[in-house]
């Protein structure tokens, strides 16, 4: 109920009541958005973009239920927007050592199934294991048919069976 009505003080601009959505789902967008920059600055210039737009857009924000989903689709456009930036100016060795330098949160085994997977794959996977999300809302977030998210789900997890039995 608390929610519901953050959301619409949200949608009226109210201020404190969207810092308190953003301070809300902060975790969870800083968790998407690492798995896919794996960058803590461009994380960071991530999450304010998101901010920003979420500022900007909430009125059009048509089902006050889906403010989480529609949250992360938004922060997962400006990371991949991030991220084809960042691709051509840095190398992908650069990009795996500050990978394991950057994510203390994670133990190893998953740390290393994570960069042995595809972005594409990485996103599902932390949006699926980590935050919770349906393959539905996956597909809703991504813009992606259900059945394909759960296609590459399976294949993330094929990959992780591969992977854990050093095959």
């Amino acid at each position: 109920m608390e929610l519901e009505l953050l959301i619409r003080k949200a949608k009226k601009h109210n201020k404190e009541a969207f810092q308190t959505l953003m301070l809300q789902y902060g975790s969870d967008l800083y968790k998407v958005a690492k798995a896919i920059l794996r960058n803590d600055e461009d994380v960071s210039d991530a999450m304010q973009e998101t901010a920003l737009t979420c500022w900007e857009k909430i009125h059009t924000l048509k089902k006050d239920h889906l403010f989480k989903t529609w949250l992360i689709r938004i922060l997962i456009n400006h990371c991949n927007a991030i991220y084809r930036q960042r691709k051509k100016m840095i190398s992908q060795e650069e990009m795996t050592e500050a990978w394991y330098q950057d994510n203390e949160f994670l133990n190893l085994e998953w740390r290393d199934f994570l960069t042995c997977l595809d972005k594409k794959y990485r996103t599902i996977i932390i949006l699926y294991y980590e935050q919770g999300f349906t393959t539905k809302e996956i597909a809703q977030i991504l813009d992606a048919n259900e059945s394909t998210v759960r296609s590459q789900l399976t294949t993330a997890r094929n990959k992780l069976r591969k992977e854990l039995s050093y095959e």
